[in-house]
């Protein structure tokens, strides 16, 4: 078996060797494929990146009436942090309010002095929520129509739930999650169809050209995985090669992302190309070795069976 392994991988190196510009244009193909699998993975990193920050800022706020006393506060606080959809809750004192309010309007002077004129606070505390996950603001804002909530006594301090208000834009930032994952799924399904068709396609060329071996080794006997095995080999030589020159394709363009388009796409491509490098050039090459293999083997297969 060993020695009709290194005969078989002898000859699919000879066979790519031999093949010459048909395995270059092979090479530039398959890399070309690569390259787009390679970019829609940058575009999901960068992707995510942009809707991990704006999941970050949305938030729903539960306004308390001025006169609200600390207890009942903590009680309605206590009971939502026993909610699993809950990620966080922030809790922030009338005084804590009053004082970002002074901070905010600071160069609004007619607001200040009619603070001043009023001799109360205004404003009440505020429990600020974050969610493990957009879509599950919803619930957290229904848990106040519960009787459980009634039993602690929550309505009667609330003053409003902003939560309508960040409604359209919750709606719509969970959309986008659910329809970029998706997407992303369905461009990869397309692309590795499309590489195994282009492999197909190309490996073709090289069994064609050396149709008159396969002749010769079908009339003196060889075996089918024989036959077939020196063509699969160069069809994973060309993935290997595709993924080494996708790779290095790669290094000078997520340099130019790194330093021109951080700011625009919220990420650094270079320094999460530099720290995911391993991993990409193991994707890169799987792909590689899956496509080319794969696309050799039909090819072969439908030679034989004419």
């Amino acid at each position: 078996m060993i020695i009709h392994a290194k005969r078989i991988i002898r000859t699919g190196w000879n066979s790519f060797v031999r093949s010459g510009f048909t395995s270059l244009a092979s090479i530039l193909i398959m890399t070309i494929t690569l390259f787009v699998i390679t970019s829609l993975i940058f575009v999901q990193a960068s992707l995510n990146a942009s809707l991990t920050e704006i999941k970050n800022k949305v938030d729903v706020t539960i306004y308390f009436v001025p006169d609200a006393e600390e207890a009942a506060i903590k009680k309605v606080e206590d009971s939502l942090s026993l909610l699993p959809e809950v990620k966080s809750i922030t809790y922030t004192s009338a005084v804590e309010a009053l004082s970002n309010f002074k901070d905010k309007h600071s160069n609004d002077y007619l607001t200040l002095q009619a603070l001043e004129e009023l001799n109360t606070n205004p404003l009440g505390a505020s429990l600020n929520i974050k969610a493990n996950d957009p879509s599950q603001y919803e619930s957290i804002s229904k848990y106040f129509e519960s009787n459980n909530a009634l039993s602690q006594g929550a309505l009667t301090i609330i003053d409003k739930i902003d939560y309508s208000q960040n409604k359209l834009i919750i709606d719509r930032l969970t959309s986008i999650i659910n329809g970029a994952r998706s997407l992303g799924f369905v461009v990869s399904l397309f692309l590795i169809i499309i590489s195994i068709i282009i492999t197909f396609n190309t490996i073709r060329l090289i069994i064609y050209m050396s149709r008159d071996e396969i002749s010769v080794m079908k009339l003196v006997g060889a075996g089918s995985k024989y036959v077939k095995g020196p063509f699969i080999v160069s069809g994973i030589l060309v993935g290997i090669c595709s993924a080494f020159l996708t790779i290095l394709i790669f290094i000078p363009i997520s340099i130019w992302l790194g330093n021109h388009m951080t700011d625009f796409i919220g990420i650094n491509l270079y320094q999460y190309y530099k720290s995911n490098f391993l991993q990409l050039f193991i994707i890169m090459l799987g792909f590689g070795i899956l496509l080319g293999s794969i696309g050799s083997f039909f090819a072969i297969n439908r030679f034989l069976k004419k």
